[in-house]
């Protein structure tokens, strides 16, 4: 499931920018949900100034139309829960609903999101809303995919705690992904910081992607 997805699609001291999905953005939660059955797992690095430094994230397909992710970062010890629901699963008219950055242990509260997109064949289109701590903010999320293999990406979630982000997937084979990017955060001095995640994505049940034509769902923050 959007970046803190991120989703589905995590949380750097409370900071209330999304966390990167494994299988949508870099940022942003995505609308489109992890097949069922398929369970991804990921480590991802970044700049302190964007969340986490490091990260691991469990993110489960449940059915057609749920998911839940779960992240755990090492600095500061935190565990993080995020969730997504389809609306709308038909392409290419997508429409989601879910939390991210939900942590008991911290006392923060989850920060639900409406989320919805366009998706074609090579062409994903994204926005949304989402609600982080006393203020609302706006999600913008765009996707080319050359082929199977390659996909360059750009999104953006407004206040000046968060970032524009320009990243590219590389499906490595089909059940290993690497998704590097570039944050441009949107308050004073614009400054420059780097981001990457790795996922290996077990089929536990259901069809494989790849055999079922569905696509690959996302939760990030942190996400799809």
């Amino acid at each position: 499931m959007k970046k803190r997805i991120a989703l589905l699609a995590v949380l750097m001291l409370w900071r209330s920018t999304a966390y990167p999905t494994t299988k949508g953005l870099s940022q942003i939660v995505t609308p489109d949900l992890q097949a069922p059955g398929d369970l991804s797992l990921s480590f991802q690095a970044q700049s302190e100034r964007i969340a986490n430094p490091y990260e691991l994230q469990a993110e489960m397909g449940l059915t057609n139309w749920a998911e839940f992710a779960v992240f755990q970062g090492f600095k500061p010890n935190e565990q993080i829960f995020g969730t997504e629901f389809g609306l709308l699963t038909k392409e290419p008219y997508l429409l989601s609903i879910g939390f991210i950055n939900w942590s008991p242990h911290s006392h923060v509260d989850p920060q639900p999101y409406l989320e919805a997109g366009y998706y074609t064949e090579h062409q994903k289109f994204i926005v949304g809303a989402i609600h982080a701590g006393y203020k609302n903010e706006a999600i913008l999320g765009y996707a080319y995919d050359f082929n199977k293999t390659w996909r360059a990406q750009v999104d953006f979630q407004s206040g000046a705690e968060n970032s524009t982000t320009f990243g590219f997937t590389w499906n490595i084979t089909d059940d290993f992904q690497m998704n590097p990017a570039v944050y441009i955060n949107n308050g004073p001095g614009h400054d420059i910081f780097g981001y990457v995640v790795f996922t290996y994505t077990f089929h536990l049940w259901g069809k494989r992607e790849s055999d079922s034509g569905a696509p690959a769902g996302a939760i990030s923050p942190a996400g799809k």
